[in-house]
């Protein structure tokens, strides 16, 4: 006779949080300003003016945008705002910055607006393998909302953790 198999994890008072379950969909696009630079080095404000007036920016549409200059040269603060404020209306999220702080913005709010309450006195699994670019912060930033309610957070998979933290009762 057969041994009934009994998943003790999914009958477990253990909570996991799979960071990739919450990862926004849609296109990211890096903007890079330093095809409207003189030579790629010198802004010169009209040139960079009528670029920004003559771009196409509906093709950022639902898109999340990180605008960025690749070279090595002083780039006024306005000239980044500028082209900000023609994405705006056009894209998901605008970020002055590379595609890892856009990323790490992005898990900023939405961990900032998830309610953790099915998390309190639970032992929880945070979740490590993924196939999204998870940035590093939003696991800091997850364990920041879970460490004050958690009974205990691991990391890893059920089969697989390591423990960060055990609240002392």
């Amino acid at each position: 006779m057969e041994k009934e198999i009994i998943n003790r994890v999914a009958n477990s008072k253990l909570k996991t949080f799979d960071l990739e379950e919450i990862y926004p969909e849609g296109k990211r696009v890096v903007f890079d300003i330093k095809d409207w630079l003189f030579e790629e080095i010198i802004l010169k404000e009209q040139d960079f003016r009528d670029s920004v007036k003559n771009h196409d920016w509906s093709q950022y549409n639902k898109s999340f945008v990180a605008v960025t200059c690749s070279v090595d040269a002083i780039i006024p603060s306005w000239a980044f705002m500028l082209v900000a404020s023609e994405l705006i209306p056009h894209a998901n999220k605008v970020v002055i910055g590379g595609l890892e702080l856009l990323e790490t913005v992005l898990y900023q709010e939405l961990i900032g607006f998830l309610d953790f309450k099915d998390f309190i006195d639970k032992p929880v699994i945070i979740k490590g393998c993924a196939e999204k670019p998870i940035p590093a912060t939003a696991f800091s930033l997850l364990i920041e909302k879970l460490q004050p309610i958690a009974k205990s957070i691991m990391f890893g998979e059920a089969c697989s953790t390591v423990p960060l933290f055990k609240r002392n009762s």
